[in-house]
């Protein structure tokens, strides 16, 4: 069923006002994603006619854009995803940990989104695989699989990343090393060097001048201003949160199938659109028990303007592994890891089984779909056939 209310609803309805009154300061990214998302699933991007084998039915499928900010087209995605992931499955613990950026580098990460970003990733993957080798805490090589987020549950731009990780690792000689069950790595070590990490390195970026600052931020090209900038943060201890440990591997991909290609706001959470206000529910995290859940009503421009913050600069992978599961190194050290855990490691061949139908079943009778014609962008299908009356030439007489 589609949601009452989609982002797409509101981008068409005010996206060109708020384009007209930003002209010059919306990036090129982002008016992509703006017309990505209004255009998704519309005859502006083609599609094809589909036909019931069993009773004939037929319906309009529209393309979709298949942008990674558009809340429509992450679904399919993320399910493709999955299954590509469900190889790489330890049978063991897995744990949920959050690197979070404070307030005064988040400001900083916004006008400089694809080098802030890529170090929090750099700081957070060093940390953890560096914590985890020591041998006063597990003595270890883990694997990791960190998403980025850059938005907190009302849109505000809120820089972290979420890392699923095995509760072991190989060590140096070749043996798994099992952490303890609901314990992975002491949260406070792991924001100490977190912190000297990340700070140092993003010194480093400002002394080779590869920072920018606009509007009141502009003072912090200077290095004096920038280090005086910095000088609270130092002091100040950063999160890094660690749930316990998944139930099974089941309940690791459905927490991936959550979080991987999530967006800034999906259309479930949206509640009323007038034209000009937009009400959505929210999670207040300084709240807790049912009063965490809050409603939250925005202007159409400022609903927008928090949508676009957190558009990713193209090419850039919000989704990386480290470790074991590093792409150059994954299938060696997970035949390793299986062969120590004495389980069979997962088989390269796709699987047998047929895959389930992409397509919705007939809403008339539950037949299966068949694509009977496609049509290109801008166009609209062919109209069915109509009977024409016979005419004098073809009526033959008896006689």
């Amino acid at each position: 069923m589609r949601a009452t209310i989609e982002v797409a609803d509101i981008f068409r309805s005010a996206g060109p006002a708020y384009r007209a009154a930003h002209a010059g300061h919306l990036s090129l990214d982002q008016l992509k994603v703006m017309s990505a998302i209004e255009t998704c699933r519309t005859a502006a991007l083609g599609g094809h006619v589909e036909a019931c084998s069993d009773c004939g039915h037929q319906r309009i499928a529209y393309n979709s854009c298949r942008n990674r900010h558009c809340p429509r087209c992450q679904g399919a995605a993320a399910r493709t995803w999955l299954e590509a992931q469900e190889a790489n499955l330890l049978p063991v613990g897995y744990f949920h940990v959050v690197f979070t950026l404070p307030a005064e580098i988040a400001d900083i990460a916004f006008h400089n989104k694809a080098l802030v970003y890529d170090l929090l990733f750099k700081a957070a993957s060093e940390t953890m695989l560096t914590i985890a080798a020591d041998p006063k805490h597990l003595g270890a090589r883990i694997g990791i699989t960190a998403v980025l987020h850059t938005w907190g549950s009302a849109m505000t731009h809120h820089p972290h990343i979420h890392m699923i990780v095995p509760g072991g690792g190989l060590t140096p000689d070749g043996r798994w090393i099992s952490s303890r069950p609901a314990f992975l790595l002491p949260v406070r070590v792991l924001g100490a060097l977190f912190r000297r990490l990340f700070l140092t390195r993003l010194l480093d970026l400002h002394n080779a001048g590869k920072l920018v600052f606009f509007g009141k931020l502009a003072g912090l090209s200077d290095r004096r201003a920038f280090q005086r900038h910095l000088a609270p943060v130092r002091k100040k201890r950063w999160v890094v949160y660690a749930k316990a440990p998944f139930a099974g591997p089941e309940a690791v991909l459905a927490y991936l199938s959550r979080y991987t290609h999530r967006v800034a706001i999906s259309n479930s959470r949206l509640l009323r659109f007038d034209g000009s206000e937009i009400t959505f529910r929210y999670k207040d995290y300084r709240r807790s028990g049912a009063n965490r859940q809050q409603v939250m009503t925005l202007v159409a421009d400022e609903f927008i303007r928090r949508f676009l913050l957190h558009t990713l600069p193209r090419g850039f992978h919000r989704i990386r592994h480290y470790g074991l599961l590093a792409c150059s190194a994954r299938k060696d050290c997970l035949a390793q890891a299986c062969d120590m855990l004495g389980v069979a490691p997962a088989s390269d061949e796709p699987p047998t089984a047929e895959t389930s139908d992409p397509r919705p079943p007939c809403p008339c009778c539950g037949g299966t779909m068949v694509i009977i014609e496609t049509f290109a962008a801008w166009c609209q299908p062919r109209a069915p056939p109509t009977t024409r009356p016979p005419t004098r030439e073809t009526v033959h007489d008896p006689a």
